[in-house]
């Protein structure tokens, strides 16, 4: 019984997590607005991310892969826009 609770917790907090932070990505995808965000915090976050992606991995957690494999995800492609955004104010 503990273990069907755990499932129910960990994909719980995986929708929650997905749910929370893909609108996010995708209005930054859309409007490649990136001027609100701190790159050094937004780094920690994709590497905590990164690392909980492993962890999952390790322990085979799969709520916690893929939640964090989602927002890892959306981390790089939003990383990237953010790097040409600053490039191009450089400019």
């Amino acid at each position: 019984m503990n273990d069907i609770w755990t499932n129910v917790f960990g994909y719980s907090a995986t929708i929650c997590m997905v749910l929370g932070y893909l609108p996010q990505a995708l209005a930054t995808i859309r409007t490649r607005n990136t001027d609100g965000i701190s790159l050094t915090a937004f780094i920690m976050l994709a590497l905590g991310s990164i690392f909980f992606v492993v962890q999952g991995c390790m322990t085979e957690n799969w709520p916690l892969v893929i939640a964090n494999a989602i927002t890892t995800a959306c981390s790089v492609i939003i990383f990237v826009i953010k790097m040409r955004n600053d490039y191009a104010k450089k400019r």
